[in-house]
């Protein structure tokens, strides 16, 4: 594989995703192997993320999705929960400003509801702050589950059926793809996973049908802009074909937008 520099220019890497999508898995891990408490990973994967957002600013990526906290993430020790979720707060107050700054729109998505009410409020004025921002866009899944947002989705139509706003004949692919998380929104083009796990573990299921999937070795706190390049290398590469013979998106995918 090519080894990049830190100046690695973005013509060298076309064609680049509009959308990454990223599993950040190995904080534990990371920590472990320092003798260090689980904490320390989670700070040290909190430095990884702005190293991450900025490659992507860089190289003109439109949309980063991080996954955060899942919906079964709630099934940890209840120390590590708390400890994450004072992160993600702290995470908030010292980078939203920062963010609007850069123009970088904030967004969040996943059931909010059983988050405490202060940090609720924390995201709603990030999100409410940074919505007139064009120059890119960071969305952080928070007590996300791709499950759950199919559901969510779901029941949104049938509540339409009830009210007979929608005939349930009328109900299709389309129809679905318009009332999920982040349906005015590119969908991901690239998904990675560190820390050398081989899975999607619920995380955007419907979104990355047609994503590209790169597997990456390096723990989370350690993945840097140089595994990021490597990462749009192994992009750069590969054939999409959409379930056909051409390299032509669906119609869905060219129309969406930013």
């Amino acid at each position: 594989m090519t080894e990049f520099s830190n100046k690695a220019e973005t013509s060298s890497l076309q064609p680049m995703p509009r959308h990454v999508a990223i599993i950040m898995d190995g904080n534990n891990r990371w920590a472990k192997r320092r003798g260090l408490p689980g904490a320390a990973g989670h700070k040290a994967g909190v430095e990884a993320i702005r190293a991450v957002l900025r490659t992507c600013r860089k190289h003109g990526v439109e949309v980063l999705t991080l996954f955060a906290f899942s919906s079964e993430n709630w099934q940890r020790p209840r120390a590590e929960v708390a400890a994450l979720m004072q992160l993600f707060s702290t995470y908030l107050g010292s980078e939203v400003k920062k963010l609007h700054q850069d123009g970088v729109r904030l967004r969040f998505i996943g059931e909010r509801s059983r988050l405490k009410a202060g940090l609720q409020k924390k995201m709603a004025e990030a999100e409410r702050l940074t919505a007139d921002n064009q120059g890119s866009t960071l969305v952080i899944a928070v007590d996300y589950g791709g499950q759950w947002d199919i559901a969510t989705a779901a029941r949104t139509l049938a509540e339409r059926v009830a009210r007979g706003e929608l005939e349930p004949a009328a109900i299709d692919a389309q129809l679905l793809d318009g009332v999920m998380a982040l349906a005015d929104l590119p969908k991901p083009d690239l998904l990675i996973r560190t820390a050398g796990e081989q899975r999607i573990s619920n995380f955007m299921l419907w979104q990355v049908a047609y994503a590209e999937l790169y597997f990456a070795e390096a723990l989370w706190p350690d993945f840097d802009e140089l595994e990021m390049l490597r990462a749009f290398q192994s992009f750069a590469q590969r054939e999409r074909r959409y379930g056909g013979r051409n390299e032509v998106a669906p119609a869905a995918e060219v129309s969406s937008s930013a």
